[in-house]
């Protein structure tokens, strides 16, 4: 039996995304620059490894976004920027062993294509000339269509890229103008027609409910009109509304905010709509098409989940460049200097910009496996996990207590040591990927809301 209630109750509870195990409000200065310098040092030689690079630079402000950014209309920053990029491409190369084998790249922002268009040229030289960029990686970038321009777009396929995640959003005229983001549709089609023109086939959109006057109808036909594009893959994120540490949100009306059950009734909308149109709901928020390596991975059991989402992405390493840029070695994870001016300083200095990160124990690393097994099949058997860690499960006693609450409301299936996730309780898998968080605690103020 399905008890809405309580489905109702746990959709209001703020929680973290489980894009990583344990989440950034751990991390401290306890963890930082010469941690990261022992850790590249004593990476295995054979490490499969991807790279993210962050360009935090955007042209204007839109008022929902959590990212790190900086608003500049001039190019000489984001110049001066890339070559701090370039200088901590060849630390990081000074500190490993050997070489790294690439097999995933990653540009996120801000808005990665506020760079120069030779300026990007170089950019991706340089990484392919400091590692092995293995023939046919993944070279991925996030869009903003209102400011791509032609020469951006031809570099792209120049360059390599063989992915482009187009931010969307809504293309409801009343809700572009309470987030400050007025995108028509003509303007992505003629981003999706240039970037398949350059040769990139993978296009992805991304799109948000929960945003200020967004109606159930106003998702539906935001998505009807992006199929006609026919993008690979949709992410479909639901609004953070954090004013406390994003003040540009306070721009945004709360009273237009949908509440939760309008939300939920969005998300679901946007998924049916999705589903009918062919395309595989991959674990929480993304959807690709049947023959997607996305959804392939899906259904061979190897998703996986990083920074940016539901991936294929199984390398034993990332490595991030930038400002705020977040990596993950074996030992732990590692963020870089979040202010622009700090972590400049650092790389001209010749010195890593580490500057917060936390060392995993085992305890962790069996935790963050269930977890990602939960966010990205929707079941797991803990026996087996815990088998695969050399862990007993007795440690996970009080996550098996709350998971039996769950499954006496309909939310979880337990059958002996195996977790399903309620087929209707899916935007619930969040709740119940929290059941094996530690630390949780206080810190559910800091996260969005579940669905």
């Amino acid at each position: 039996m399905i008890d809405y209630q309580a489905m109702a109750r746990y959709a209001d509870e703020r929680l973290p995304r489980y894009t990583s195990y344990p989440t950034a409000p751990l991390f401290s200065s306890a963890v930082a620059a010469p941690d990261y310098c022992h850790w590249l040092a004593a990476l295995p030689p054979a490490t499969e490894t991807s790279l993210y690079l962050h360009i935090p630079f955007c042209r204007s402000m839109c008022w929902y976004c959590g990212c790190h950014t900086t608003i500049t209309r001039r190019n000489e920053p984001i110049s001066n920027y890339v070559d701090v990029l370039q200088r901590e491409i060849e630390l990081v190369a000074r500190h490993v062993p050997a070489p790294l084998t690439v097999r995933h790249v990653h540009f996120g922002g801000g808005t990665p294509t506020t760079i120069e268009p030779e300026a990007l040229r170089a950019l991706v030289a340089r990484l392919r000339a400091t590692f092995h960029v293995v023939p046919g990686a993944e070279i991925a970038i996030e869009i903003d269509p209102r400011t791509l321009t032609p020469d951006m777009t031809v570099a792209l396929g120049e360059a390599g890229f063989t992915r482009a995640s187009l931010g969307v959003q809504s293309f409801d005229p009343r809700v572009q103008k309470e987030i400050n983001r007025v995108q028509s549709v003509d303007c992505t089609a003629a981003a999706v027609d240039g970037l398949r023109a350059a040769g990139i086939d993978g296009i992805n959109f991304d799109l948000i409910y929960g945003l200020p006057l967004q109606t159930t109808a106003s998702c539906v036909e935001t998505v009807e009109q992006c199929l006609a594009l026919q993008p690979d893959r949709f992410s479909v994120f639901g609004y953070a509304h954090v004013p406390k540490f994003k003040k540009h949100q306070r721009k945004i009306n709360e009273a237009g905010l949908p509440g939760g059950h309008a939300r939920h009734d969005q998300a679901t909308a946007i998924a049916d709509v999705l589903v009918a149109a062919g395309y595989v709901h991959v674990g929480l928020d993304h959807f690709a098409r049947p023959g997607d390596t996305l959804a392939r991975a899906q259904a061979e059991g190897r998703l996986r989940r990083n920074f940016q989402g539901y991936t294929t992405d199984a390398c034993g390493a990332l490595i991030g460049f930038g400002a705020s840029a977040i990596g993950r070695l074996p030992q732990g994870y590692m963020q870089n200097e979040v202010a622009l001016g700090r972590y400049a300083d650092c790389i001209m200095q010749g010195e890593l910009a580490a500057a917060r990160g936390y060392r995993l124990t085992p305890d962790d690393i069996l935790r963050a496996d269930l977890i990602e097994r939960l966010m990205c099949d929707l079941a797991v058997d803990v026996a087996e996990v815990c088998a695969r860690h050399g862990i007993t499960p007795v440690t996970l006693a009080p996550a098996l207590i709350r998971l039996r609450a769950l499954a006496n409301e309909g939310i979880v299936h337990i059958d002996g040591a195996r977790i399903v996730v309620a087929d209707h309780a899916r935007p619930l898998v969040r709740t119940v990927a929290s059941t094996f968080d530690a630390y949780l605690g206080d810190s559910q103020r800091l996260y969005s809301r579940a669905v």
